[in-house]
């Protein structure tokens, strides 16, 4: 998300995962809805990440912890239903979980570039690494929606903004750091797993992006690949 301004010249273009994902990471506010009494496609598997008794019957109390969940996470309508949408942000933090510190554990991130950043797609995550060693992450990171999909491939940091502005959105988009055309890692102020994605860029919490900003630098080597679901 975002592009690069003129500056003379146009330039082209867990720590651990666990505690991420119990952080509060924004919340988008909170539709005036009606909380249904219809039981969803993914009810059980819902209660069972909620903690919720698995009985795959919608109650009050399900509906209510469903809501609060969509809510935090900016998943509408917001209406305590258990489709496919919720269960999927839920499934992926679960994947995220899953990987624990082994990130590359495939070794599909280069293990020959030294310092390097790595952005695996289809499990929305990100980390830093130098050779083999893991420097920090994994960490949930919120890439390229359907139509705006952050592009893969092997690519080097080329400008870093700290206070940078979208002059095609307007928005904010502090700790720039650009590897691609428009497409840059920074922070925003939104939970990682609101759906549907940016407009290309690797959206991080304000944490991550100020420790990626100290870790890294011009021409250190970026690495992006997979496929974010739904793209």
């Amino acid at each position: 998300m975002g592009d690069i301004r003129r500056r003379g010249a146009v330039v082209l273009g867990l720590t651990g995962l666990i505690a991420p994902l119990t952080l509060v990471l924004g919340t988008a506010p909170a539709q005036a809805a009606s909380c249904t009494t219809t039981a969803g496609p993914y009810q059980k598997q819902v209660e069972k990440f909620l903690g919720r008794p698995v009985d795959g019957k919608q109650s009050t109390t399900d509906c209510k912890a469903i809501r609060a969940f969509q809510n935090k996470h900016g998943i509408t309508p917001n209406i305590g239903y258990a489709g496919p949408v919720t269960w999927g942000v839920m499934d992926l933090m679960n994947k995220q979980k899953a990987v624990g510190n082994k990130p590359n554990k495939a070794g599909t991130c280069p293990t020959n570039k030294g310092r390097i950043a790595c952005v695996n797609l289809t499990l929305q995550i990100s980390w830093i690494q130098d050779g083999s060693k893991l420097v920090y992450g994994p960490v949930p990171v919120r890439t390229g929606r359907n139509g705006y999909e952050t592009r893969t491939g092997l690519k080097k940091i080329y400008w870093r903004h700290i206070d940078h502005v979208s002059s095609i959105y307007n928005v904010p988009m502090p700790y720039s750091q650009f590897f691609d055309g428009g497409q840059a890692f920074h922070s925003v102020g939104l939970s990682m797993w609101n759906p549907p994605g940016s407009h290309g860029c690797v959206n991080m919490t304000t944490t991550t992006a100020k420790k990626y900003w100290s870790l890294l630098k011009n021409g250190d080597d970026v690495f992006v690949y997979g496929r974010k679901p739904g793209t």
